[in-house]
Order: structure tokens, then C-alpha cells, then sequence
């Protein structure tokens, strides 16, 4: 039996590898070509710490105190040298890839769908030339390369990993490089490369409510966590506010409701800040954000937007004194995506 383990490093590169029952993850590493940081392999020096973000493991009893203590170990700590995974894992390695001489993962694909579905928003589908190579967490994102330039701008899977088409929603931007190309009568059908994936913002074990807040296409990546809590049916309530600026640039509803129809936990509004919107809910994210919700700090929030809307609701929990147990969330402007 093995195990399928992601290594996301300092940098937001993150690599997958597989580990047999029985095989430290260190080796493991070594195996598929990774030089996870080490001295001694045998539990003494803790060069190889990193955290377990998720996953089932045993640590054993050969490690001495001075590489891990047992408030580290509490903590999610382990020593890769001696850690022997019962499950697929998420680790964060606490050095670049660089370090590790891990090269950036280059894929190819083919670009199978292009659909303007609003003035804002544009939804390109891609179909990998080698799914299986193309490993990610749910919420990460990769660099698409514009096709006869040297550009590249960072986009985040609105699919699920596995999926055999990668779906992207795609900001259209005027004059920008990539919506030009992808209005251009050549872009169906055509090789695109892209590189990744990357990204410290992605889906972690729910255990307990969480709240999802998407602004714009920021909704993409919340989408393809949606996709696997809805596989995996969590127990626990999920609700998700997605806010934009104008009603034409509400899109995906229907998969929204998709998504609630299969996850019975869910619920989930959408909001337009325009004054004049034919929504029911007007306004901003923050105003649709209950004290219900937030379950008096007890919560996960996963927030995806621009950086106006991440401060905004930075501002609003700090204000009402709230700090939930988890606090991911990822700012993204016209070009580029910067993930905290």
C-alpha cells in the first residue's frame, strides 16, 4: 500500500510523492529526487523538522527530546527521518524549493473551452497533456504562460484535483495580455504551457464550521474546495458569501447551488455592492457576516480577493474581536497572486 504525500514548501511550491507502508517520508523524499533538508536521519539533530498540516502518521519512540519535544510533537511537528504516514499528507517544508533542488514542475496541455460568461469573467478550460503528473491541493494555483509571449499570470483551479479538464474563471481584463489571446479566434484548441502548482492558500481537514468568503474570481479557488467537501460530505457547516461589484459579474451560480444540492451542510448568499443591483443582498461581504457564522471565534475562514476586500475584512473581525482558530486567505490583483 501507498501513500500519496505533498510537500508544500516556504516558497509555495508544492511537489507530490508517493510513500510505501513502512518508509520514512525522508527516504520517500530521496527516492523521488526531493533533498528534504537533513543531518543525521536518525532522530538526533531535527534538521528534517516540518509540519504535518494533515494526515495520519507515527512518529515512533527513536527520536531524543533535543530534535523534538512533546509540545512540538503536540504541535503537528514531526521529523521526516522517522515519520512513517498511515495516510495521504500535507507537509509544510520550512525552506524553498531551491533548497531542495526542486525545479519548478512544468506541464502542457491543450486549451479545450474558452466562454466570456460575463463582461468581467472568462472560463477557460484545459486539458492536461498528463493528468496524473498534474498533482494540487485544492486552492492553489499555477502560471499560465501567454502563447507567443515570454508573459505568465497566476491562476487558480476552480476544479477538483483529479478532474480531467482544469477549469480556470479568469479576470477579463482590457488590453490585458491573456484575455487578448483568449479572445483571439486561435486560443480553443490550442498547446498552452503552465507551471506549478504553487500556493500556501489551500483546503485543510474541516473540524469545525467554516466560513468561505469569495470577492470577484476569487471565487475559483473556494470553488475547487467546495468540489471536495462535497466528495467528502463533511459533517461540519459550511457557508459561503461571494460578493462582487456589479450584478453581471455574479457567475457560476448554478454550480454554486450544484454544490449546496450535494454538500446538505452548506449554505451560502451572494452579494453586490452596486446600490442599484436586483439582488436581494446588497452591500459588502463583512455586512452578510453574522456573529452566527463566526461561532464566537470557533471557525475556519478561507477568504479569496482583492486586496481591498482581505483588509476590509481583516479590519472587521479585529473590530469585533473575533479571531477564528484558522485564518487562510490569498490577495490577488489584475496580475499576479500573493498568497498568505
Amino acid at each position: 500500500m501507498g501513500y500519496r504525500i505533498a510537500l508544500n514548501f516556504e516558497d509555495g511550491a508544492t511537489r507530490f510523492i508517493d510513500c510505501n507502508a513502512g518508509e520514512k517520508v525522508l527516504d520517500a523524499a530521496f527516492r523521488n529526487k526531493i533533498n528534504l533538508p537533513m543531518d543525521c536521519s536518525d532522530g538526533v539533530c531535527g534538521t528534517c523538522k516540518c509540519r504535518c498540516e494533515q494526515g495520519d502518521y507515527d512518529l515512533g519512540d527513536e527520536y531524543i527530546d533535543d530534535a523534538l519535544t512533546e509540545d512540538e510533537a503536540e504541535e503537528g511537528l514531526v521529523l521526516t527521518c522517522q515519520m512513517e504516514v498511515s495516510s495521504d499528507c500535507v507537509i509544510a517544508v520550512p525552506v524553498p524549493a531551491s533548497a531542495c533542488k526542486v525545479k519548478p514542475a512544468e506541464h502542457t496541455g491543450t486549451v479545450s473551452s474558452v466562454e466570456f460568461v460575463s463582461d468581467s469573467t472568462i472560463i477557460v478550460k484545459l486539458r492536461p497533456d498528463d493528468p496524473a503528473a498534474l498533482g494540487f491541493l485544492p486552492g492553489q494555483y499555477v502560471n499560465l504562460t501567454v502563447p507567443g509571449t515570454g508573459q505568465h499570470r497566476a491562476y487558480s483551479f476552480s476544479s477538483k484535483p483529479g478532474a480531467e479538464e482544469a477549469s480556470f474563471l479568469i479576470r477579463n481584463i482590457p488590453g490585458g495580455a491573456m484575455s487578448t489571446w483568449l479572445a483571439s479566434d486561435g486560443a480553443e484548441g490550442s498547446p498552452m504551457k503552465f507551471v506549478g502548482p504553487q500556493g500556501s492558500f489551500f483546503l485543510r481537514a474541516v473540524e469545525r464550521p467554516t466560513i468561505m468568503l469569495a470577492g470577484g474570481t476569487g471565487l475559483a479557488p473556494i470553488l475547487s474546495m467546495l468540489e471536495v467537501l462535497a466528495d467528502q460530505r463533511t459533517e461540519h457547516p459550511v457557508h459561503l458569501i461571494y460578493g462582487v461589484t456589479k450584478d453581471g459579474d455574479l457567475v457560476e451560480l448554478a454550480r454554486i447551488e450544484a454544490l449546496a444540492a450535494r454538500l446538505p451542510t452548506m449554505t451560502w448568499a451572494a452579494c453586490v455592492a452596486d446600490p442599484e443591483t436586483g439582488q436581494p443582498l446588497k452591500g459588502y461581504v463583512t455586512q452578510h457576516l453574522t456573529d452566527a457564522h463566526l461561532n464566537a471565534g470557533d471557525c475556519d475562514i478561507y477568504l479569496c480577493g482583492p486586496p481591498p476586500m482581505v483588509e476590509a475584512v481583516r479590519t472587521f473581525l479585529r473590530d469585533k474581536g473575533v479571531a477564528p482558530k484558522h485564518f487562510h486567505y490569498e490577495k490577488f490583483a489584475p496580475s499576479e497572486t500573493v498568497a498568505a
